[in-house]
């Protein structure tokens, strides 16, 4: 039986950046991927100024992608474009990168760093009692068992398999029952505003009811002749069980439509699930990195910058002492993510309700400074150690909202 050091379930980015980070410091890296190389992923292609900098740091060349410059909010007929703030943390800029392109670029990184990349194989935790030890793979959509399964044992196997499904109920990592998740829809158009510098995001949607729904449209221009456009809502939103998202990308491009010029969609319209929370993301033998472990923004749905960090975190602390490493890594995240990440998740309940939702969204841009903090919300640029304005009204929130937090859950929107 093979045996690695560091064994990876999903080559996205999360799982890239563990390989890339691990291999090269000299450990022996396996990452197990179930599409093809060069699949695509369903997503809004946008990268914060935080995950840019991650992808510096992960020394990955970006000239394959489209330069943002910042963001621009709409909420009603308030209109903000705002720069990327210029701070000593994160570069001044983001980016929109095709997941097809970005994931494709960084599992390319880990196969030169060393890392062991083979496709299309489904991979499971292989369990010694409750230990993790190791992972047992098969060929993807092998359902009958034709191909022997493949066995390699680990010290360390990182779940970097993204939303919950087999591999997070078998670690026990599925997401916290009543907690908030999203759901978004995007496709792709052509447009002659392809090249512009910045991102757009619409708080003010409504649903085909005329319900205020907690989330965002967005039109994010790829620089390449098209712009991802696509909708996301918080599953804390009145009638939520009853949104169609086929609905909700229609009324928003007809809104945007004749602004952006939009050509017909390029491609259907494919949605994806958004997870924001984890029962557990460690445990003997295993961490939850990235999406598998819920480390997504409650405020914006993104979660690609949290992903390439809490890979390399991974990586790091396993390569520095291999038998704290889980434990570590699960304490860390903490201290750098948890306090954020849980007030989002306590104001999305809030927003749930209609008419709280339209007073936030005019406060949200009504000044400069206020636009600002939304900025920083929206552009992942705050967490523990975040300075100024932004950081202390995110410490003021977590500790209202943490005492508010039984009424939030008793009195939220009906689904």
């Amino acid at each position: 039986m093979e045996h690695v050091d560091i064994a990876v379930i999903g080559g996205g980015p999360a799982g890239a950046a563990t390989a890339i980070r691990a291999a090269r410091q000299g450990a022996k890296v396996i990452v197990f991927e179930k599409g093809a190389h060069g699949r695509d992923k369903v997503c809004g292609d946008g990268l914060t100024p935080r995950a840019v900098g991650a992808l510096d740091e992960l020394d990955i060349d970006m000239s394959d992608a489209h330069r943002i410059r910042g963001l621009r909010m709409i909420a009603g007929k308030k209109v903000r474009e705002l720069d990327w703030p210029t701070t000593d943390r994160f570069p001044n800029h983001g980016a929109v990168w095709p997941r097809r392109r970005l994931d494709a670029a960084l599992i390319d990184a880990a196969a030169a760093a060393g890392a062991d990349i083979r496709f299309e194989r489904e991979a499971l935790p292989m369990m010694d009692g409750d230990r993790v030890i190791g992972v047992e793979a098969s060929p993807a959509g092998d359902n009958g068992g034709a191909t022997p399964v493949e066995k390699v044992t680990a010290d360390l196997t990182v779940a970097a398999s993204g939303p919950p499904g087999a591999v997070a109920r078998m670690l026990g990592a599925n997401r916290v029952e009543g907690e908030t998740f999203g759901l978004a829809i995007r496709t792709y158009a052509e447009t002659p505003r392809h090249a512009d510098e910045h991102l757009e995001a619409m708080l003010s949607l409504k649903d085909d009811r005329g319900t205020a729904v907690p989330g965002y449209g967005w039109m994010f221009p790829a620089g390449d002749g098209t712009v991802n456009i696509g909708v996301g809502a918080l599953s804390t939103m009145k009638g939520f069980k009853k949104l169609n998202l086929n609905k909700l990308i229609d009324m928003y491009r007809a809104v945007v439509g004749d602004e952006w010029e939009l050509g017909p969609n390029l491609e259907r319209p494919r949605a994806w699930r958004l997870p924001m929370s984890a029962q557990k993301r460690h445990g003997p033998g295993w961490v939850a990195i990235g999406d598998a472990a819920g480390l997504v923004n409650p405020m914006n749905g993104e979660g690609i910058d949290y992903g390439l960090e809490s890979g390399m975190l991974a990586a790091d602390l396993f390569v520095a002492d291999p038998a704290t490493a889980p434990d570590r890594y699960d304490e860390l995240v903490g201290e750098r993510f948890d306090a954020f990440l849980r007030t989002g998740r306590r104001f999305s309940f809030l927003i749930g309700h209609p008419w709280i939702l339209k007073t936030g969204l005019r406060m949200s841009v009504s000044t400069d400074a206020i636009a600002n903090i939304t900025l920083a919300v929206m552009g992942n640029l705050v967490d523990n150690t975040t300075p100024g304005a932004a950081g202390k009204v995110m410490w003021m929130a977590d500790k209202g909202l943490g005492l508010a937090d039984p009424i939030l859950r008793k009195t939220r929107a009906k689904a």
